[in-house]
């Protein structure tokens, strides 16, 4: 995937949750299923475009190979 997924995922996120929660709130309201039994699908939903949004996230590259490590101890010897 590319990064304007990425981007759309994320830009998606919070508008799905209004909406989510928006429908939710209706049908507590009229009397479909009361919110207090709706609620968990909103963390069922955050879940799901989080997980969906790491699939879509570009792999980090690996960490530019720097110089070695430079040893300060003295070869021999004991170290005080």
């Amino acid at each position: 995937m590319n990064d304007s997924s990425y981007n759309l995922v994320q830009a998606i996120r919070g508008p799905i949750m209004l909406i989510l929660l928006g429908t939710l709130v209706a049908m507590d309201y009229f009397g479909v299923y009361g919110f207090s039994r709706t609620w968990p699908i909103l963390i069922i939903a955050f879940g799901l475009l989080k997980l969906l949004e790491k699939l879509v996230a570009q792999p980090l590259p690996p960490p530019p190979m720097g110089p070695p490590p430079i040893d300060n101890h003295p070869q021999g010897g004991n170290v005080i």
